[in-house]
């Protein structure tokens, strides 16, 4: 879905595929044909935008077969769909039984990682659409904490990467006239957990390169887990420079009254086995938290006395049932600052629900049917928010 904003520029709304993960070409193309075109569908648009997740395995069989390649670009075109977003954090496995901690390797730390951005901007400079001359790619935020804070080295070899990665974005752009530009995704738990995590690194690997390739994709989940204002991470990212390539729309898990048993029981119907939630409290001496929603219901793991959030992604347009809420109003005020005012700080914007499997089993999608209904709904709540902010859908 593209939009007008009232300077003029395109600002783009994909929903990210990793809610159907698909391992393989095969996988990938099946998708298309059983969720993105029923959605595109529902919502009556020409045109649909989807954030691609290609894992390892496909990716390779792209980067290694033009007639591949080609075919999916024009699977992407006979069906109405269009890419100028990838989602470059998971690099395989997404749809395992168990994902948990697997999502954060390899890190940047791992040349396997610069190898695999490198060929999915490869790949994201084939699919662009004709018109369009900018590409997106979010990733992880350099690592998970452990053992990544402890090593003396990893910040330097991850800055090496991501430098060596920039200048290869820089020949890619000579080369193709299509400019990919590399979003890390603050995350909790990781070694840059918040936006402001995201400032040093980012301006390290900027002062070293000769533009801005590199900079940050704000996750509205993520963002609210950790109890960040959107307007002073905004107003600190810009302060320093930092860019905005990509946002992802999504809503965390909040519980206002932890303490209450009642709570804790609703709570507990989300702590899954298949997806690291990650749980957040603010106290007088700073953020707490624990690496999973069930490690902070056990016992007095966590403080209890002021709300919970956690990153647990629930449908924008169907919040949980009291005692539980989202933190969409989050989202909102991140969307009005990100969008709302006389030029956007970013033009490609992501909605991941990728959970939906994952909910309690009375909340879950029954089919196919059900699933590409509750996307269509998300995404036209997003485009409601933008409508609202003076954007104006384009056909």
């Amino acid at each position: 879905m593209r939009f007008r904003h009232p300077d003029g520029t395109t600002v783009h709304l994909s929903y990210c595929t990793n809610v159907h993960p698909a391992e393989t070409l095969d996988g990938v193309l099946a998708q298309l044909r059983d969720h993105c075109e029923p959605v595109r569908k529902r919502l009556g648009r020409d045109r649909l935008g989807i954030g691609l997740w290609l894992a390892k395995d496909a990716a390779h069989a792209l980067i290694t077969d033009p007639a591949a390649l080609r075919g999916l670009r024009a699977e992407l075109d006979r069906r109405g769909l269009e890419v100028v977003t990838l989602n470059g954090f998971p690099y395989e496995g997404f749809g395992a039984e168990e994902v948990k901690y697997r999502v954060y390797k390899p890190d940047w730390t791992d040349p396997e990682r610069l190898a695999h951005t490198t060929d999915l901007a490869r790949l994201l400079a084939a699919l662009l659409p004709d018109d369009a001359t900018e590409g997106t790619i979010s990733t992880l935020p350099l690592a998970w904490r452990t053992p990544f804070d402890s090593d003396p080295d990893a910040a330097a070899t991850a800055h090496a990467a991501l430098t060596t990665l920039a200048e290869r974005l820089d020949a890619l752009e000579e080369l193709t006239g299509k400019s990919i530009r590399i979003a890390l995704e603050p995350e909790p738990g990781c070694t840059v957990e918040t936006t402001a995590d995201a400032i040093a690194p980012l301006t390290d690997v900027s002062a070293a390169t000769a533009g801005n390739r590199i900079g940050i994709c704000i996750d509205t989940c993520h963002l609210a887990t950790s109890f960040e204002d959107p307007h002073t991470a905004l107003a600190a990212l810009t302060a320093a420079g930092v860019t905005i390539p990509k946002a992802q729309l999504s809503a965390a898990l909040h519980a206002e009254e932890p303490h209450l048993p009642e709570v804790r029981a609703a709570l507990a119907a989300f702590a899954e086995p298949r997806f690291l939630h990650q749980t957040r409290t603010r106290t007088a001496a700073g953020l707490r938290g624990t690496d999973d929603l069930g490690e902070a219901l056990a016992g007095d793991a966590l403080p209890d006395g002021a709300p919970w959030r956690a990153h647990f992604h629930v449908p924008l347009h169907s919040p949980p049932a009291p005692p539980l809420t989202s933190t969409l109003p989050v989202l909102q005020d991140t969307l009005t600052q990100l969008v709302g005012g006389p030029t956007p700080h970013t033009r490609h914007l992501e909605v991941e629900t990728y959970t939906w499997q994952a909910l309690p089993h009375e909340l879950r999608p029954r089919n196919r049917t059900q699933l590409a209904d509750g996307i269509a709904a998300e995404l036209t709540l997003a485009r409601d928010l933008l409508v609202d902010l003076g954007l104006k859908e384009l056909p």
